[in-house]
């Protein structure tokens, strides 16, 4: 491939501007609809059916579109697919912002969510071509940005929308945003990233044979699992359990709002711990806690569980570190994120969907927290595995896909 770090301080510090741009990007579609669902159901006449399909959107264009990412970087480089990226999140958006049809609406999303899928996948290799040095702190923050995009969407959506006097303000700011993002990564298109032709392309069916992204996709997939199961129930149960719904929405802000400074001193716990497993299993266990304090008092300290639940979300910036530790070249990262997020959130629709199926059928929320609870087991249990300095190049077989595919 053609090295395009960038050596200089200054220009370091302009990938890294672009980077949390990029990450910013990433869950605004998600947070920013949720939180005028309403309005857009009664202005669009959009059904309970169609509603349901559009909060299941995001985990099924993250598995889908995200493992079509590796074949799109080896088609037109690392920058270019960051640049398109940030260009279909723009179209999606600001399509859907002012269309007066419910089916159109559910496609312009679509379309926004698979600009969102790449930008998951490319974000590690990313960090891995230009801060090869730092790619604990750079992931971390970049991990950050994630979950502050989601915070920042969710939070100023509502005031937005009102300012203007109509939700479809509200919706259009997170396109400019994504234009924002656009123009910057533009500089970069000259310092592109590429295979090169002597290089064999890392496609699916050589990563089907490593132990480590089987490993790393299913512990992927748990961790976002309860992330989505979060989104989705965990006002419900404190609802389900008295408390109002506005107070319910503050602890869901809560859980979310952790996540930034959770992810943020992921660096310095990862440098302490090393090859231990101490963090994947304090993931385990404080999710765990939090779960079961939800379920057996949920109204005595409901901003416990909320920040205990916080806290375990870090394992999601700790996953996006490990793809891009456990791999040595960029290809490998490139393809590891591909098929580690494309797994990894089909599992994670476990999460929400599980967690609503689980209810219907016994009435309770046992049943489902009891899913959730094993689910953030797994984290530890297969985080065990992802700390050991096992590299994914080391696992490929040789050959059986040199010469196929775009390079």
């Amino acid at each position: 491939m053609t090295s395009p770090i960038l050596e200089s301080a200054g220009k370091r510090a302009f990938v890294l501007v672009c980077l949390i741009l990029l990450a910013l990007n990433l869950r605004a579609s998600v947070g920013s609809v949720g939180v005028v669902l309403s309005p857009v159901r009664e202005n669009l006449g959009m059904s309970a059916t169609a509603a349901g399909l559009l909060t299941t959107l995001p985990v099924l264009c993250f598995a889908v579109v995200g493992s079509l990412a590796n074949t799109i970087v080896r088609a037109i480089g690392l920058h270019t697919t960051a640049a398109a990226s940030m260009a279909v999140v723009a179209l999606g958006l600001g399509v859907r912002a002012f269309v007066d049809d419910a089916t159109v609406f559910l496609v312009a999303s679509a379309v926004s969510l698979a600009g969102c899928a790449i930008g998951n996948v490319i974000l590690p290799p990313l960090v891995k071509v230009h801060f090869p040095d730092r790619i604990a702190l750079v992931s971390s923050i970049g991990g950050a940005a994630i979950v502050g995009g989601a915070t920042l969407s969710a939070a100023l959506t509502v005031p937005i929308s009102e300012a203007a006097g109509d939700w479809r303000w509200g919706l259009f700011t997170w396109s400019l945003l994504a234009v924002v993002t656009l123009l910057p990564w533009l500089r970069l298109l000259g310092h592109d990233v590429r295979t090169t032709g002597a290089s064999t392309p890392i496609g699916v069916s050589r990563l089907a044979r490593a132990p480590l992204a089987w490993v790393m996709a299913v512990c992927f997939g748990a961790q976002a699992a309860q992330a989505y199961a979060q989104f989705g129930w965990f006002p419900a149960i404190l609802e389900d359990a008295g408390l109002s719904d506005g107070y319910a929405g503050s602890m869901l802000a809560i859980v979310t709002g952790v996540g930034i400074p959770a992810a943020l001193l992921l660096p310095l716990l990862i440098a302490r711990t090393g090859d231990r497993a101490w963090l994947p299993w304090g993931f385990a266990v404080v999710t765990v806690a939090g779960w079961l304090g939800l379920l057996w008092w949920p109204t005595q300290a409901p901003w416990l569980w909320a920040l205990l639940l916080g806290f375990g979300g870090a394992a999601f910036p700790w996953v996006l570190t490990m793809i891009a530790k456990r791999s040595r070249t960029h290809e490998g990262t490139v393809a590891l994120s591909g098929f580690v997020q494309g797994l990894g959130y089909l599992i994670a629709a476990l999460g929400p969907f599980g967690t609503g199926v689980l209810h219907d059928a016994t009435g309770g929320w046992g049943a489902p927290i009891a899913m959730l609870v094993v689910l953030a087991t797994l984290i530890g249990v297969l985080g065990t595995y992802l700390v050991r300095p096992i590299m994914l190049e080391d696992q490929l077989p040789e050959g059986g896909e040199a010469g196929r595919g775009p390079r």
